[in-house]
């Protein structure tokens, strides 16, 4: 059973994403603040960092293509867009310390450029029609607030998951 723990906590934070996106968006002072949940990848790149870059460039294709087909109707973009956030992560923890408070600024990071990605295919395919700057104080912060809240009370946790069930492959379960 423990040797799928880890698809099963993505298959689970997959499930999650849209139930959290509910309560988006968010009025302060009737200005609305949209936040994205992105669970998934904030997961996928502690995979990628513990446990094993290849096995989440593969879960991330798979969910992508998912989160393609469940949510967008673009057929593709995540699905390329997942494997390539974890590859990028990948490669740059290979270049600094794999310390928590690193892999956790490193998923804030990619899910910025995630993010920028997602909005600068949507301008280009003319899928949006607000300008950058709405998109980055309207989007863009609070998304990157939410995720940052998530990272830090999750992220400590998910570590230790990939990490025991690495130690448990290593020594042949």
């Amino acid at each position: 059973m423990i040797r799928f723990i880890i698809p099963l906590i993505a298959i689970l934070l997959f499930f999650l994403e849209p139930i959290f996106s509910l309560f988006s968006p968010i009025e302060i002072n009737s200005e609305l603040y949209i936040t994205v949940p992105r669970f998934l990848m904030v997961y996928l790149i502690f995979i990628a960092t513990y446990y094993n870059s290849k096995r989440a460039i593969i879960y991330g294709f798979v969910l992508g293509l998912l989160y393609d087909m469940y949510h967008i109707d673009i057929i593709g973009l995540y699905t390329f867009m997942y494997p390539l956030i974890c590859y990028v992560a990948a490669l740059v923890i290979r270049q600094i310390e794999r310390h928590t408070v690193t892999v956790m600024v490193l998923s804030v990071v990619m899910i910025v450029l995630l993010e920028l990605l997602s909005y600068f295919f949507a301008s280009v395919i003319a899928l949006t029609s607000i300008d950058f700057g709405e998109f980055f104080t309207s989007r863009l912060i609070p998304t990157m607030i939410a995720n940052s809240l998530f990272i830090v009370m999750f992220g400590y946790m998910f570590k230790q998951i990939t990490e025991k069930r690495l130690f448990q492959k290593q020594a042949g379960f």
